[in-house]
């Protein structure tokens, strides 16, 4: 390509990129240009809905309603408010609007951004100012309309109140004065409520009917209370307090201390605050008084599951104290015969003076028991306390007492039982060498050709064994700890002995039965000969495992399952 081409090609390059860097600006100024124009607009029609039409026409109403001095004292204020912002506050956003359209002309964006910010601000705050003005004109405007709506439903719930009231006029004997004259009071309202209306006395028509709802309101309250209040605070909880008072002077004189529930005193505060319920109830003041009077309720109704309590306690205690009683002697008793053993066991015996100490422990324990026991016992002859407390402290002396007879039980065990476990050790040393005269008997019932020297052995290390066990009973004193364990090793040992025996004798059985077994096929087969005859040299050896393991593998060649067959036939 000649030089000639390169710059024309360079020149194309630079036109083009400068055509399109200038598109591009042009895109970016007008997307720029219209959210400044866009953001300008809507201050605009914000302005323009500070005063809304909703705001004149109130205004016009307003000046119809003017009838006292107070009242046209207001629409003054008002309508100067309004005037300020229409001639005064509206006029400044105009030319703040104008400002903004030159900085946006002259494409000062920096100040522009500025200027946008301050003046919606200015802008929601005169909205501000210019909706709070609508609602304090639209209290008066929309006063009668209100006001007539909120007392209609007032009347309605007015009515409900007084048909309750006559249809059950009985239950409210003591409180019919005051509630009637508060129907009154309520009647002259609604009349009062009226005029105002007529005189367009806007202000007084509104505490009338605040007054009016908060009376329907009380007298709500009080129609639906007041005969549970004169139920419970004239019939119920006297009655109820006057039964208890019966209840616990019958009790007490059956020997029940009560004085823990502190009834009388507590009989006295619920009568005078009887009479503080129906003093505020005489005046219509009914506030809290039901939940009061519920909560006196439920406190006498618990002191009746009191009494019953007491009266359960009383025979748990009863029958408490007589188990007790019964239980720490025989304690007493069979520790006290243990005692009487102790020097005799520790000369028989190999005991130290600690493993003997748990029985003078136990003593001195039941000795505080008893004591114990005898001070629970004055306190319930002396009515000192509740059955309920008597209770708790029989409860934990039986836990003592429990803990003392898991004790002895023990101490029983280790100590009481040394006689019978010498004894036991005796008889089934007998029952031991009666083991080992079966095993030699079972030996020589059979007529071995040799009998393995195993089985001496352990015949010998059984012997051993009980020889250590008797040493051990002719000593004197006998640790029971060392006895029984030569009791477990002799016995052991001798089982052993005989296990080996049987074993022996069923062995050799065997292989008697299959070497007689297996002679119908020697002269079928060559080397099953040679294997029973070499079984039969193992058997006289002695080596019954060896000889019984050789004849059931040569005849399993030729019959297999030989082996079942076989222990069968030895079983029967």
């Amino acid at each position: 390509m000649s030089q000639t081409a390169y710059i024309v090609a360079g020149v194309t390059y630079y036109i083009v990129s400068v055509l399109i860097l200038i598109i591009v600006l042009n895109i970016l100024s007008n997307k720029e240009k219209k959210y400044y124009q866009k953001q300008i607009t809507d201050l605009e029609r914000e302005k323009n809905l500070i005063i809304s039409s909703q705001l004149l026409s109130e205004l016009n109403k307003i000046d119809q309603l003017v009838n006292t001095e107070k009242l046209r004292q207001a629409v003054d204020e008002w309508e100067a408010r309004f005037k300020q912002l229409k001639e005064e506050e509206i006029p400044k956003i105009t030319d703040e609007l104008i400002e903004i359209e030159d900085l946006f002309n002259e494409k000062e964006f920096k100040k522009l951004d500025t200027r946008l910010d301050e003046v919606e601000l200015e802008i929601y705050y005169l909205k501000s100012r210019s909706n709070f003005l609508l609602d304090e004109i639209k209290e008066i405007t929309t006063s009668e309309e209100r006001n007539r709506e909120t007392i209609t439903k007032l009347k309605s719930k007015y009515r409900q109140v007084v048909s309750t009231y006559n249809k059950n006029k009985n239950d409210y004997k003591e409180v019919c004065a005051p509630l009637e004259l508060q129907f009154e009071n309520v009647d002259k309202l609604f009349v009062a409520f009226e005029d105002a209306m007529e005189e367009n006395e806007y202000e007084e028509v509104n505490k009338i009917v605040k007054g009016i709802d908060d009376l329907i309101g009380n007298l709500e309250v009080v129609v639906h209370d007041a005969p549970n209040i004169l139920l419970l605070a004239k019939t119920l909880i006297p009655n109820k307090m006057a039964d208890l008072k019966k209840n616990q002077d019958k009790l007490s004189k059956e020997g029940f201390n009560l004085d823990y529930l502190n009834l009388d005193y507590n009989i006295e505060e619920t009568n005078k605050k009887l009479q503080d319920v129906l003093s505020r109830l005489n005046v219509l003041n009914v506030k809290d008084s039901i939940l009061e009077l519920k909560t006196i309720n439920d406190y006498f109704d618990k002191i009746y599951s009191e009494f019953d309590f007491e009266k359960e306690a009383k025979t748990k205690f009863e029958d408490q104290t007589r188990s007790l009683l019964v239980r720490a002697n025989k304690v007493e008793k069979d520790n006290n015969a243990l005692y009487r053993k102790l020097d005799t066991i520790k000369y028989s015996y190999d005991l130290s003076d600690e493993d003997v100490k748990v029985v003078e422990v136990i003593r001195t324990e039941i000795k505080e028991i008893k004591k114990v026991y005898n001070e629970i016992i004055d306190a319930y002859r002396n009515k000192s306390f509740a059955y309920s407390r008597l209770v708790k402290e029989t409860n934990k002396l039986s836990n003592d007492l429990s803990n003392t007879e898991e004790k002895f039980k023990l101490a029983y065990k280790s100590l009481g039982t040394l006689e019978d476990d010498e004894r036991r050790a005796r008889e089934e040393l007998n029952y031991i060498k009666y083991i080992i005269l079966k095993a030699k008997d079972r030996i020589n019932d059979y007529k071995f050709p040799e009998i393995p020297n195993s089985y001496y052995v352990e015949l010998e290390e059984a012997n051993v064994a009980i020889d250590y066990m008797v040493d051990e009973l002719n000593k004197k004193p006998i640790s029971i700890k060392t006895l029984n364990i030569r009791l477990d090793t002799a016995r052991d040992l001798s089982l052993k002995v005989l296990n080996t025996a049987n074993e022996l004798v069923k062995t050799a059985m065997m292989v008697e039965t299959s070497i007689i077994y297996g002679n119908r096929y020697r002269p079928l087969n060559n080397n099953l000969d040679i294997e029973l005859t070499r079984a039969e040299e193992l058997f006289n050896r002695g080596e019954y495992n060896k000889s019984l393991e050789t004849t059931i593998r040569a005849i399993e060649e030729i019959e297999p399952g030989i082996y079942n067959k076989l222990l069968e036939a030895v079983k029967k």
